[in-house]
């Protein structure tokens, strides 16, 4: 599809002129030399670079190692042939033809699917459901793809430029980039997902307008609104991420663009600021986290359409709840240790903190540990493995931050009427987050789970209407009664 041939104009225009002095001697052999493959250029052009660093460092000529990643820049203008010419075409071909027929696919089985909810025919015998050789597979492309696309964008360059006519439609005067790709990617799969999401689960009024909300707020907040800020030259800002999800929120730089930026910098900001201190107290305390985890959130968009078919894999044992807790508060503590740290180095200038420097040991730890490896590469690509809310469950601070104050502050449960339990099991089985919900049900005990999300599931999953997603009055989320028949009666001490 592509052949890459580097002119000297090109090369010109986008190495340093500093730079230039050091690189031409290698790239004297590269450049308009004709390669037909992405790997095999950009594994000259990093050689390249890592010979000149390699030669400085051992000369410790400091001044002179090169930092700066030209290979994705240069291999953008290397790039010839179809994916160039007929850029349009080929993203008509592979996402509206895509499209097309993964909806000749889904729209039937609102006939072909038999009856709404969820049917247990098979579903722990199907290769993609249950760690199959399909699953693996689709798990193993999808850690390759977050590994490539987080740091070696410059092999997947063909894909970043079939996706120019979409940025180019929302910004004319911008080229996509690994990130655009990416937002376009996750936007397009909570879409395509979300529509077989709604008809899954038609029979669920509650299920329907959840998935529209974050098939809304994952199109418009996370992916156009920001992309159009750009435009006006105002900061790339996206209104629903928060700290300390939205880790670099407090960077230096990103607080620099902000309040630099004249008055709707400020305005973001103080949103970022208000929506953490004050809008999940307040939110989860009337509604729960599921305001933001099965609302709002992109991740858990993501999760809950294109990773539906996984929601069974999660563990249900007490020893992962007990990894469980450790782990994700335990990011939680990193969260807030890093950030303090960033802080303070914002505020006095000063790079050290208790003699450790702020930046390497922990922005940038946690940027690669969890900004990237855990929530990308083993949040997403081990959907088919742990299911679909690894992040969610064992990872996200935000998560964390919002279960804490639902645990312990919040109008919502989920009730029970245990009478009515026949104990299938399938609110268990289908819980996302790990939760043995049957076993809340058989007790009729409420369910006040710091990890629960709210998707309500396992209530639409029911054959019995035991569980019901409630907002009341705080008093009587603890401590409920044991219900014994479909009245109940009260056992006393």
């Amino acid at each position: 599809m592509s052949s890459y041939e580097l002119s000297r104009e090109d090369y010109q225009s986008i190495v340093k002129p500093e730079h230039q002095e050091l690189l031409d001697p290698y790239f004297d052999d590269i450049i308009d030399e004709s390669y037909s493959l992405s790997i095999s250029f950009v594994n000259v052009v990093n050689g390249a670079i890592n010979t000149n660093n390699q030669k400085m460092r051992a000369e410790q000529q400091w001044d002179k190692v090169i930092y700066d990643q030209y290979a994705s820049n240069l291999t953008r203008v290397a790039t010839h042939g179809i994916i160039k010419e007929h850029t349009s075409l080929l993203f008509i071909l592979v996402f509206v033809i895509g499209t097309i027929g993964s909806l000749m696919f889904i729209l039937p089985q609102v006939q072909l699917g038999g009856p709404s909810g969820i049917k247990n025919n098979g579903i722990f015998h199907h290769a993609l459901n249950n760690r199959g050789w399909l699953g693996i597979s689709i798990g193993v492309l999808l850690v390759a793809f977050y590994v490539l696309l987080y740091f070696y964008d410059a092999y997947i360059m063909n894909w970043i430029i079939l996706v120019d006519p979409v940025q180019k439609l929302i910004n004319p005067s911008a080229q996509a980039s690994q990130w655009f790709l990416y937002g376009f990617l996750y936007t397009f799969a909570v879409l395509v997902m979300g529509i077989r999401m709604i008809i899954k689960y038609r029979h669920s009024k509650y299920q329907i307008v959840r998935t529209l909300s974050v098939m809304f707020f994952q199109t418009a907040f996370a992916f156009i609104l920001p992309e159009i800020l750009v435009r006006l030259n105002q900061p790339y800002f996206d209104f629903k991420n928060m700290w300390p999800l939205d880790y670099d929120f407090f960077d230096a730089w990103h607080i620099q663009s902000l309040t630099t930026a004249g008055g709707l910098g400020i305005f973001m900001f103080a949103w970022g600021i208000t929506i953490f201190v004050v809008g999940v107290p307040v939110f989860v305390f009337f509604f729960g986290k599921r305001w933001y985890c099965s609302w709002v959130c992109g991740c858990g968009g993501l999760a809950e359409t294109a990773g539906d078919s996984f929601r069974q894999l999660s563990d249900k044992s007490v020893k992962a709840w007990k990894i469980e807790r450790y782990l994700i508060h335990g990011v939680l503590v990193f969260s807030i240790i890093m950030t303090i740290g960033v802080l303070y180095t914002f505020i006095t200038g000063s790079n050290t903190l208790l003699g450790l420097n702020t930046y390497t040991w922990l922005r940038q730890p946690y940027g690669f540990l969890i900004g990237s490896i855990f929530s990308g590469v083993i949040g997403t690509g081990f959907y088919p493995i742990m299911g679909n809310r690894v992040w969610c469950r064992f990872g996200c601070p935000l998560a964390a931050y919002l279960g804490i104050v639902q645990r312990f502050k919040s109008r919502f449960r989920i009730t029970t009427n245990g009478g009515q339990c026949i104990s299938c099991g399938n609110c268990s089985t289908y819980c996302e987050m790990g939760i043995d919900v049957r076993w809340y049900a058989q007790r009729g005990q409420n369910i006040v789970r710091s990890s629960c999300v709210g998707c309500g599931v396992c209530s639409a999953v029911c054959p019995r209407g035991v569980l019901n997603l409630e907002n009341r009055d705080e008093e009587g989320r603890f401590g409920e009664p044991i219900l014994i028949g479909n009245d109940g009666i009260q056992l006393e001490k």
